[in-house]
Protein backbone atom coordinates (compact mmCIF):
# COMPACT_ATOMS: atom_id res chain seq x y z
CA UNK A 1 0.00 0.00 0.00
CA UNK A 2 1.44 3.35 -1.02
CA UNK A 3 2.04 6.18 1.43
CA UNK A 4 -0.73 8.20 -0.22
CA UNK A 5 -3.21 5.34 0.15
CA UNK A 6 -2.27 4.91 3.82
CA UNK A 7 -2.74 8.63 4.38
CA UNK A 8 -6.14 8.61 2.69
CA UNK A 9 -7.20 5.54 4.69
CA UNK A 10 -6.17 7.14 7.97
CA UNK A 11 -7.97 10.34 7.06
CA UNK A 12 -11.12 8.46 6.15
CA UNK A 13 -13.76 8.65 8.83
CA UNK A 14 -16.86 6.44 9.20
CA UNK A 15 -20.00 7.88 7.67
CA UNK A 16 -18.12 10.31 5.41
CA UNK A 17 -19.99 9.52 2.19
CA UNK A 18 -23.54 9.44 3.69
CA UNK A 19 -22.76 12.55 5.72
CA UNK A 20 -21.48 14.41 2.64
CA UNK A 21 -24.32 13.38 0.33
CA UNK A 22 -26.99 13.84 2.98
CA UNK A 23 -25.55 17.20 3.99
CA UNK A 24 -25.57 18.43 0.39
CA UNK A 25 -29.17 17.30 -0.23
CA UNK A 26 -30.37 18.75 3.08
CA UNK A 27 -28.54 22.04 2.55
CA UNK A 28 -30.06 22.28 -0.93
CA UNK A 29 -33.53 21.63 0.48
CA UNK A 30 -33.14 24.26 3.22
CA UNK A 31 -31.65 26.73 0.74
CA UNK A 32 -34.60 26.33 -1.65
CA UNK A 33 -37.06 26.69 1.23
CA UNK A 34 -35.45 29.90 2.46
CA UNK A 35 -35.10 31.30 -1.05
CA UNK A 36 -38.85 30.88 -1.57
CA UNK A 37 -39.45 33.49 1.15
CA UNK A 38 -37.80 36.22 -0.93
CA UNK A 39 -38.04 34.94 -4.50
CA UNK A 40 -39.96 32.43 -6.61
CA UNK A 41 -40.22 32.32 -10.42
CA UNK A 42 -43.88 33.37 -10.10
CA UNK A 43 -46.49 33.94 -7.43
CA UNK A 44 -47.32 30.42 -6.17
CA UNK A 45 -50.98 31.38 -5.66
CA UNK A 46 -51.47 33.18 -8.97
CA UNK A 47 -53.99 31.38 -11.19
CA UNK A 48 -53.77 31.64 -15.00
CA UNK A 49 -56.52 29.50 -16.44
CA UNK A 50 -55.34 30.04 -20.01
CA UNK A 51 -51.97 28.54 -19.07
CA UNK A 52 -53.29 25.47 -17.27
CA UNK A 53 -51.64 22.05 -17.56
CA UNK A 54 -48.69 23.30 -19.58
CA UNK A 55 -45.73 20.95 -19.88
CA UNK A 56 -42.35 21.72 -18.29
CA UNK A 57 -40.35 24.39 -20.14
CA UNK A 58 -43.44 25.36 -22.16
CA UNK A 59 -44.67 27.60 -19.34
CA UNK A 60 -42.17 27.81 -16.52
CA UNK A 61 -39.41 25.39 -15.54
CA UNK A 62 -41.76 22.64 -14.32
CA UNK A 63 -44.93 23.59 -16.15
CA UNK A 64 -48.28 24.62 -14.65
CA UNK A 65 -51.08 22.86 -12.78
CA UNK A 66 -54.82 22.60 -13.43
CA UNK A 67 -55.31 26.23 -12.34
CA UNK A 68 -52.36 27.61 -14.27
CA UNK A 69 -50.18 28.03 -11.18
CA UNK A 70 -46.43 27.71 -11.64
CA UNK A 71 -45.36 24.27 -10.36
CA UNK A 72 -41.77 25.28 -9.64
CA UNK A 73 -42.91 28.18 -7.46
CA UNK A 74 -45.39 25.96 -5.62
CA UNK A 75 -42.67 23.35 -5.10
CA UNK A 76 -40.30 25.94 -3.61
CA UNK A 77 -42.92 27.40 -1.26
CA UNK A 78 -44.12 23.89 -0.43
CA UNK A 79 -40.58 23.04 0.71
CA UNK A 80 -40.74 25.87 3.24
CA UNK A 81 -44.20 24.88 4.47
CA UNK A 82 -43.28 21.21 4.77
CA UNK A 83 -40.00 21.94 6.56
CA UNK A 84 -41.63 24.41 8.94
CA UNK A 85 -44.25 21.90 9.98
CA UNK A 86 -41.69 19.09 10.28
CA UNK A 87 -39.23 21.16 12.34
CA UNK A 88 -41.98 22.38 14.68
CA UNK A 89 -43.37 18.88 15.17
CA UNK A 90 -39.97 17.26 15.74
CA UNK A 91 -38.97 20.11 18.05
CA UNK A 92 -42.09 19.52 20.12
CA UNK A 93 -41.47 15.79 20.27
CA UNK A 94 -37.74 16.18 20.98
CA UNK A 95 -38.17 18.59 23.88
CA UNK A 96 -41.00 16.75 25.61
CA UNK A 97 -39.65 13.30 24.81
CA UNK A 98 -36.10 14.05 25.98
CA UNK A 99 -37.38 15.57 29.22
CA UNK A 100 -39.54 12.52 29.81
CA UNK A 101 -36.67 10.17 29.01
CA UNK A 102 -34.12 11.75 31.34
CA UNK A 103 -36.74 12.00 34.09
CA UNK A 104 -37.57 8.32 33.68
CA UNK A 105 -33.88 7.36 33.82
CA UNK A 106 -33.43 9.25 37.09
CA UNK A 107 -36.47 7.90 38.94
CA UNK A 108 -37.78 4.33 38.93
CA UNK A 109 -41.36 5.34 39.76
CA UNK A 110 -41.45 7.89 36.96
CA UNK A 111 -39.84 5.33 34.68
CA UNK A 112 -42.72 2.90 35.16
CA UNK A 113 -45.38 5.58 34.64
CA UNK A 114 -43.81 7.46 31.71
CA UNK A 115 -42.85 4.37 29.76
CA UNK A 116 -46.41 3.04 29.98
CA UNK A 117 -47.65 6.40 28.67
CA UNK A 118 -45.15 6.11 25.82
CA UNK A 119 -46.47 2.63 25.03
CA UNK A 120 -49.97 4.09 24.82
CA UNK A 121 -48.81 6.87 22.51
CA UNK A 122 -47.10 4.34 20.24
CA UNK A 123 -50.52 2.77 19.72
CA UNK A 124 -51.85 6.00 18.14
CA UNK A 125 -50.61 6.49 14.56
CA UNK A 126 -50.10 10.17 13.68
CA UNK A 127 -52.61 10.14 10.82
CA UNK A 128 -55.33 8.65 13.04
CA UNK A 129 -54.60 11.19 15.80
CA UNK A 130 -54.63 13.97 13.19
CA UNK A 131 -58.07 12.91 12.03
CA UNK A 132 -59.32 13.10 15.60
CA UNK A 133 -57.63 16.47 16.16
CA UNK A 134 -58.99 17.71 12.85
CA UNK A 135 -62.50 17.01 14.05
CA UNK A 136 -61.81 19.13 17.15
CA UNK A 137 -59.49 21.87 15.84
CA UNK A 138 -60.15 21.79 12.13
CA UNK A 139 -57.52 21.15 9.44
CA UNK A 140 -54.43 23.33 9.67
CA UNK A 141 -50.77 23.59 10.59
CA UNK A 142 -51.48 23.23 14.31
CA UNK A 143 -53.30 19.96 13.76
CA UNK A 144 -50.39 18.52 11.77
CA UNK A 145 -47.74 19.77 14.21
CA UNK A 146 -49.52 18.41 17.30
CA UNK A 147 -50.36 15.09 15.65
CA UNK A 148 -46.81 14.47 14.43
CA UNK A 149 -45.20 15.92 17.56
CA UNK A 150 -47.21 13.70 19.92
CA UNK A 151 -46.17 10.67 17.88
CA UNK A 152 -42.49 11.73 18.19
CA UNK A 153 -42.55 12.04 22.01
CA UNK A 154 -42.24 8.31 22.81
CA UNK A 155 -39.50 7.92 20.19
CA UNK A 156 -37.29 10.55 21.83
CA UNK A 157 -38.27 9.35 25.29
CA UNK A 158 -37.02 5.84 24.54
CA UNK A 159 -33.77 7.05 22.97
CA UNK A 160 -32.96 9.58 25.71
CA UNK A 161 -33.93 7.16 28.49
CA UNK A 162 -31.62 4.44 27.20
CA UNK A 163 -28.71 6.84 26.75
CA UNK A 164 -29.31 8.52 30.11
CA UNK A 165 -29.40 5.20 31.98
CA UNK A 166 -25.94 4.41 30.60
CA UNK A 167 -24.67 7.77 31.85
CA UNK A 168 -26.15 7.24 35.32
CA UNK A 169 -24.09 4.04 35.60
CA UNK A 170 -20.79 5.85 35.07
CA UNK A 171 -18.27 6.37 37.86
CA UNK A 172 -18.23 10.16 37.53
CA UNK A 173 -21.94 10.25 38.34
CA UNK A 174 -21.19 8.46 41.60
CA UNK A 175 -18.44 11.01 42.26
CA UNK A 176 -20.89 13.84 41.60
CA UNK A 177 -23.34 12.32 44.09
CA UNK A 178 -20.60 12.05 46.70
CA UNK A 179 -19.79 15.70 46.07
CA UNK A 180 -23.32 16.58 47.17
CA UNK A 181 -24.92 17.25 43.79
CA UNK A 182 -28.63 16.53 43.52
CA UNK A 183 -30.44 14.62 40.78
CA UNK A 184 -31.57 17.74 38.94
CA UNK A 185 -28.09 19.26 38.90
CA UNK A 186 -26.45 16.02 37.75
CA UNK A 187 -29.03 15.75 34.97
CA UNK A 188 -28.34 19.29 33.75
CA UNK A 189 -24.56 19.20 34.11
CA UNK A 190 -23.71 15.62 33.16
CA UNK A 191 -26.59 13.65 31.67
CA UNK A 192 -28.06 16.05 29.12
CA UNK A 193 -24.69 17.14 27.63
CA UNK A 194 -23.61 13.52 27.23
CA UNK A 195 -26.78 12.34 25.47
CA UNK A 196 -27.03 15.36 23.14
CA UNK A 197 -25.28 13.52 20.29
CA UNK A 198 -27.85 10.69 20.29
CA UNK A 199 -30.71 13.19 20.44
CA UNK A 200 -29.30 15.20 17.51
CA UNK A 201 -28.99 12.07 15.39
CA UNK A 202 -32.55 11.10 16.26
CA UNK A 203 -33.80 14.60 15.37
CA UNK A 204 -32.29 14.26 11.90
CA UNK A 205 -33.83 10.84 11.33
CA UNK A 206 -37.25 11.87 12.67
CA UNK A 207 -37.29 14.95 10.43
CA UNK A 208 -37.43 12.61 7.44
CA UNK A 209 -40.33 10.73 9.02
CA UNK A 210 -42.07 14.02 9.84
CA UNK A 211 -41.83 15.21 6.24
CA UNK A 212 -43.38 11.95 5.04
CA UNK A 213 -46.14 12.15 7.65
CA UNK A 214 -46.86 15.81 6.88
CA UNK A 215 -47.15 14.93 3.20
CA UNK A 216 -49.62 12.19 4.08
CA UNK A 217 -51.68 14.52 6.24
CA UNK A 218 -51.72 17.19 3.52
CA UNK A 219 -52.71 14.52 1.02
CA UNK A 220 -55.74 13.80 3.21
CA UNK A 221 -56.54 17.52 3.55
CA UNK A 222 -55.39 17.81 7.17
CA UNK A 223 -52.36 20.02 6.58
CA UNK A 224 -52.07 23.70 5.73
CA UNK A 225 -55.29 24.96 4.10
CA UNK A 226 -55.28 26.32 0.53
CA UNK A 227 -53.90 28.38 -1.09
CA UNK A 228 -50.69 27.61 0.87
CA UNK A 229 -48.91 24.97 -1.27
CA UNK A 230 -47.71 21.72 0.31
CA UNK A 231 -46.12 18.73 -1.36
CA UNK A 232 -48.80 16.36 -0.10
CA UNK A 233 -51.69 18.42 -1.46
CA UNK A 234 -49.86 18.85 -4.77
CA UNK A 235 -49.79 15.05 -5.03
CA UNK A 236 -53.47 14.81 -4.10
CA UNK A 237 -54.49 17.38 -6.71
CA UNK A 238 -52.35 15.64 -9.36
CA UNK A 239 -54.26 12.35 -9.14
CA UNK A 240 -56.92 13.45 -11.60
CA UNK A 241 -54.35 14.50 -14.20
CA UNK A 242 -51.81 11.66 -14.04
CA UNK A 243 -52.24 10.72 -17.70
CA UNK A 244 -52.71 14.25 -19.01
CA UNK A 245 -49.99 15.96 -16.96
CA UNK A 246 -47.74 13.46 -15.13
CA UNK A 247 -45.31 16.23 -14.18
CA UNK A 248 -47.80 17.42 -11.56
CA UNK A 249 -47.19 14.28 -9.50
CA UNK A 250 -43.57 13.72 -10.52
CA UNK A 251 -42.28 17.05 -9.16
CA UNK A 252 -43.57 16.83 -5.56
CA UNK A 253 -42.94 13.07 -5.47
CA UNK A 254 -39.28 13.50 -6.34
CA UNK A 255 -39.01 16.42 -3.89
CA UNK A 256 -40.33 14.27 -1.02
CA UNK A 257 -38.02 11.39 -2.00
CA UNK A 258 -34.96 13.66 -2.18
CA UNK A 259 -35.75 15.31 1.17
CA UNK A 260 -36.25 11.98 2.95
CA UNK A 261 -33.14 10.47 1.34
CA UNK A 262 -31.00 13.46 2.28
CA UNK A 263 -32.13 13.52 5.90
CA UNK A 264 -31.77 9.75 6.30
CA UNK A 265 -28.25 9.82 4.87
CA UNK A 266 -27.39 12.77 7.08
CA UNK A 267 -28.68 10.90 10.12
CA UNK A 268 -26.72 7.76 9.20
CA UNK A 269 -23.57 9.80 8.67
CA UNK A 270 -23.94 11.60 11.98
CA UNK A 271 -24.62 8.32 13.78
CA UNK A 272 -21.44 6.80 12.31
CA UNK A 273 -19.42 9.84 13.34
CA UNK A 274 -20.84 10.17 16.84
CA UNK A 275 -21.25 6.49 17.80
CA UNK A 276 -17.95 5.26 19.30
CA UNK A 277 -18.87 1.62 18.64
CA UNK A 278 -19.11 2.30 14.90
CA UNK A 279 -15.81 4.19 14.92
CA UNK A 280 -14.02 1.29 16.58
CA UNK A 281 -15.46 -1.19 14.09
CA UNK A 282 -13.96 0.64 11.10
Amino acid sequence: MTARAVKLRRGWRPGSVPLLVGGILTALLVGIALTSLVWTPADPARMRILQKLKAPLVSGLLGTDQLGRDVASMLMRGAFNSLTTAFAAVGLGAVLGTLAGVAAAANHTLDAVLMRICDALFALPPILSAIMLGALLGPGALTAIVAIGVFMIPVFARVSRGAAMQIWARDYIMAARMAGKGTARITLEHVLPNISAQVIVQVTIQLAMAILTEAGLSFLGLGLPPPAPTWGRMLAEAQTYLLQAPHLALAPGLAIAAAVLGLNLLGDGLAARLDPRRRQAT
